[in-house]
């Protein structure tokens, strides 16, 4: 049998490979998103992070067509579940049905078997329904009927929900919560980017003219280069410092998982590749503490009565927290020192 080589494998790009793979596919989203460079550079992070990502916004401000976008552009598998009261843990996962010709059972994947998942409105299921998502989302994997079995590579679930109206919804548990990676709000648009919609979407839809620019090979190779991200020592004592802070913020209740602490850590590997950098920065992970860790945490009754939410207290303990001392984070960082022997980037002030 011939070997396979390293690409075959699917192994890492070269930089210039990754960032023409990288911007087509950010370049063809925003074909359909208008002004919001920032938030789709974000979904994208979460995909080569192998996260999962939680669309939390108002109506019409263009979650599911973020959702669809993405996994447009991307030729994979693409499955969408509407999330309704009565919508059953096997229509998520699968089912075994009994076979009258081969008289045995025959198993009937469910919507979860593809490499990209839209679950539109996902608090409007049971919580029954919602906990059909956690093997998967955690493992990879989907077990039915005491058989196991694997799912694609990539694999993402791409939910959306609505904050608002709370009627007939459920709220996601907080083991749910935890499995996605980041949540992100859409925002509504600004006067320019709101007028440029009129222009593009006032004949037609860009959403069904979108064509793929990348493959699952390449998205996999993608997901190995930003593997292979350099994370110095100190950036990740400050990962774990920024977590640690969450579990002792008096005005949380529940603070971050070790869990969260690791998809921060993916995430800002993924960030720092679409930047063009072979190393993770603390900016990265300051940037990223709202969207990664903010969903995750309680507040306890004394900031819920004060109205502050947890977006302002991470935020508030970025502020606090101090970065790295060592300015020298990776042996990748060639820029320039200044002459107090600090690099160029430190954060000024602490």
């Amino acid at each position: 049998m011939r070997q396979q080589t390293w690409d075959e494998l699917g192994g890492a790009l070269p930089n210039d490979e990754f960032r023409a793979a990288s911007e087509a596919i950010v370049a063809n989203i925003e074909q359909v998103i208008e002004g919001k460079t920032a938030t789709v550079r974000l979904a994208l992070a979460v995909l080569l992070a192998e996260g999962h990502l939680l669309i939390e916004d108002v109506p019409g401000v263009g979650k599911t067509k973020l959702a669809k976008a993405l996994a447009r552009s991307i030729d994979c598998s693409v499955r969408r579940i509407q999330f309704t009261p009565d919508l059953l843990p096997s229509d998520v996962t699968g089912v075994s049905v009994y076979n009258q010709e081969t008289h045995d059972f025959e198993f009937k994947p469910g919507a979860v078997f593809a490499n990209l998942v839209v679950g539109d409105e996902i608090n409007r299921a049971s919580p029954k329904t919602q906990s059909a998502l956690l093997e998967c989302m955690e493992e990879r994997q989907v077990t039915v009927d005491g058989v196991t079995y694997e799912l694609q590579t990539p694999f993402m679930v791409i939910a959306t929900q609505n904050p608002i109206e709370m009627e007939g919804t459920y709220p996601l548990p907080e083991a749910q919560r935890d499995r996605f990676t980041a949540r992100i709000a859409m925002g509504y648009p600004d006067a320019g980017a709101e007028l440029a919609m009129l222009e593009v979407h006032g004949g037609a839809d860009p959403l069904a003219g979108l064509r793929p620019v990348s493959d699952a090979a390449t998205v996999r190779r993608l997901i190995a280069t930003v593997q292979h991200v350099h994370v110095a020592d100190a950036v990740k004592q400050y990962a774990v410092d920024l977590v640690t802070a969450t579990r002792e913020a008096p005005d949380l209740r529940l603070g971050a998982s070790p869990r969260a602490t690791l998809q921060l850590l993916r995430t800002a590997r993924a960030v720092a590749a679409l930047d063009g950098r072979e190393y993770v920065l603390p900016d990265d992970l300051q940037a990223l503490a709202v969207p990664v860790l903010a969903h995750r945490v309680i507040p306890n009754a004394e900031a819920q009565l004060a109205r502050r939410t947890t977006d302002a207290v991470l935020a508030d303990l970025v502020r606090r927290l101090p970065v790295p001392s060592d300015r020298r984070r990776s042996p990748y960082d060639t820029r320039p020192m200044t002459g107090d022997g600090r690099s160029q980037y430190e954060r000024r002030g602490r």
